[in-house]
C-alpha cells in the first residue's frame, strides 16, 4: 500500500517542502520592509492595501500572489492533524532593540534569542511586532490585537507565530516594554537583555498553513502557526502601540485575503476536544 495513502500528515508535510523549495530556489523569500512610510492601511490614498502590489516592482505578490495572508480561519475548512506535533520553542534572553517602522512597533533581537523547531528544522527568532486589530480572523471574528513573532531558518525560510488578544488583563510582555514603546522612534533604541520567554502562548493547540508576509513585499512560502488560545491585553497597552506610530489610532491590519486554495491544518493533543 502506498505510504501517502495511509498518512495524510506525510502528504501535507511533503507539499510544504515542495512549496518552500520552489520559493527558496527562486529567491522569493525576502524580509519585511523596515521603513513602512511608502504604504498605508487606508484605501483611497493610492497607497492602501489594494495598491501595495503597484508601489514597488518587488511587491507584486501583494496583488498577484495566490497564497496571501492573513486569512479567515474557518472551522469548516480546518483539518485536525494531531500528528503535526506540539510546537517546539526554545527561547532565551538576548540583547534587543525597539524601533518604530512607521505603522508598527518592532522589537528586534540582536543576539541569539533561541528558536522554534518545525518538522525538524530550526527557525531562529528574529523580531516581533504588533497589529491592531488582529489580522487573522476566526470564523469572521476579529480580535483587538495580534502579535507576530518572526523566525528564519539557516536557508532563509520564514516561520511566523501569531498570537491574538482581546481586551482584559495587561499582557506581561508588553508590560515590560511599555515605557520603551511609548518613547520609541525610527532609530533603533537599546532595550538591554529581553527574554522572549515572557511571551505566553497559553495553549498547545494551533493552526498551521502556508501563506505570506502581511506587509510588503508580501513574500509567499511563509509557514504560519496561529496559536488558538486568545490571550488578553489592556486597552492602555493597545493605545500605547497605536499612539507611538505616526498614524495615531488608525488600524494597521491588512484585510483578510482569498484563501480557497490554502490548506489549513489544526494541531490538538486530543482529537476529542479535551482541554490542553
Amino acid at each position: 500500500m502506498n505510504f501517502f495513502h495511509t498518512n495524510p500528515t506525510a502528504i501535507f508535510l511533503f507539499l510544504i517542502s515542495l512549496i518552500l523549495l520552489s520559493y527558496h530556489s527562486s529567491a522569493a523569500l525576502e524580509s519585511e520592509v523596515d521603513d513602512e512610510s511608502e504604504f498605508t492601511y487606508t484605501e483611497g490614498t493610492g497607497k492602501g492595501p489594494k495598491k501595495w502590489g503597484q508601489i514597488e516592482a518587488d511587491w507584486k505578490a501583494c496583488s498577484n500572489g495566490k497564497m496571501q495572508s492573513p486569512i479567515d480561519l474557518l472551522d469548516r475548512r480546518v483539518q485536525v492533524f494531531p500528528s503535526l506535533g506540539k510546537l517546539k520553542k526554545d527561547y532565551k534572553p538576548a540583547p534587543a532593540v525597539v524601533m518604530n517602522r512607521g505603522h508598527d512597533i518592532t522589537v528586534k533581537w540582536k543576539g541569539d534569542a533561541g528558536k522554534i523547531n518545525i518538522n525538524g528544522t530550526d527557525y531562529k527568532l528574529q523580531q516581533c511586532h504588533w497589529h491592531s486589530p488582529s489580522e487573522h480572523t476566526f470564523n469572521g471574528s476579529r480580535y483587538d490585537l495580534e502579535l507576530h513573532i518572526i523566525h528564519l531558518s539557516p536557508t532563509g525560510e520564514i516561520a511566523v507565530v501569531g498570537i491574538v488578544y482581546k481586551y482584559g488583563h495587561p499582557d506581561p510582555f508588553l508590560s515590560k516594554l511599555f515605557h520603551h514603546i511609548k518613547s520609541s522612534g525610527k532609530e533603533e533604541r537599546d532595550l538591554g537583555i529581553i527574554n522572549p520567554g515572557v511571551i505566553k502562548f497559553g495553549s498547545r493547540k494551533y493552526y498551521r498553513y502556508i501563506g505570506s508576509l502581511t506587509v510588503p513585499p508580501c513574500t509567499e512560502g511563509v509557514i504560519w502557526t496561529i496559536v488558538k488560545k486568545v490571550r488578553t491585553v489592556s486597552r492602555e497597552q493597545v493605545r500605547a502601540l497605536r499612539e507611538a506610530v505616526h498614524d495615531g489610532f488608525e488600524a494597521n491590519a491588512r484585510p483578510t485575503q482569498q484563501s480557497d486554495g490554502i490548506a489549513v491544518q489544526f494541531y490538538t493533543p486530543t482529537v476529542n476536544g479535551g482541554s490542553t
